[in-house]
């Protein structure tokens, strides 16, 4: 398959074909998932990541070029800080007894590709909606968690869930207290919190930040879902939350906020 300079070349010379200045760009390393047939790329930074990309551009032709199903972008960096949140995950999960979501977890230490598990067992959960509503049902099926669902009412009239009237404000930002005073026999509860998990009267998990899963990454795993109902300033609050944490780029940062201005 392709080496690491056969790629660079190739960057280079579609930057070439098509006006785009030749920056000085390094790559640390190729990889090729031929299950999937998807490329990942990794870049030493993110500089380089961006004359990869080429505002997709760049990474459009060469996906051509190769001729593979799909080509990512990652940088050593990324993958740098994804393995340090995983360790502290690991912890959490051994510390608490939650036994379902290791080898989850241990196989996100070898992203990319994600080779996840086949769940062994059930647990029961409570999942609260909020802003990626699509990926944390996604998370809890791929985790096999019998949940409880839901959500603000009339924040997504296309998904199934208990509608509960609460502030718009926690599509985004839930709120902890309220959510453990819905639990009866559950052992863990999902939603987009602050912080990627902690432990009160429940494991409260983001499974998000837990396995540091940026925004890019949840649409091809699960989809898009965008609420029905939010305030807008609390939508800038959060993309600006994501994306200072790398969780999402800038660009699709900028293309939510642009959606939530014009409705």
């Amino acid at each position: 398959m392709f080496s690491k300079e056969d790629i660079e070349g190739l960057v280079v010379q579609i930057r070439r074909e098509h006006g785009l200045p030749v920056t000085p760009f390094e790559i640390d390393e190729v990889r090729y998932d031929k299950e999937e047939d998807k490329m990942f790329i990794i870049a030493h930074d993110r500089t380089d990541k961006s004359v990869i990309i080429g505002s997709s551009l760049v990474i459009g032709k060469l996906k051509e070029i190769l001729g593979v199903k799909m080509v990512s972008v990652y940088t050593t960096l990324d993958l740098t800080l994804k393995k340090m949140q995983l360790e502290e995950s690991l912890k959490f999960a051994e510390e608490y007894g939650l036994d379902f979501l290791v080898p989850f977890i241990k196989a996100e230490f070898n992203f990319p590709p994600r080779k996840w598990p086949s769940r062994k067992e059930s647990v029961k959960g409570l999942v609260f909606l909020s802003f990626n509503a699509k990926a944390l049902l996604g998370f809890a099926d791929a985790f096999g968690i019998e949940s409880q669902v839901y959500g603000v009412r009339y924040s997504f009239p296309k998904l199934s869930f208990t509608p509960v009237d609460r502030p718009v404000r926690e599509i985004f930002f839930p709120d902890e207290e309220f959510l453990e005073s819905l639990v009866e026999d559950e052992e863990i509860i999902f939603s987009e919190f602050t912080f990627p998990a902690k432990f009160d009267k429940v494991a409260l998990i983001n499974p998000i930040r837990f396995l540091r899963i940026g925004y890019f990454e949840l649409k091809y795993l699960f989809g898009e879902s965008r609420p029905a109902v939010f305030n807008k300033v609390d939508l800038v609050d959060y993309v600006v939350k994501m994306v200072s944490e790398g969780l999402m780029e800038a660009t699709d940062g900028a293309r939510i906020i642009r959606w939530g201005w014009k409705r």
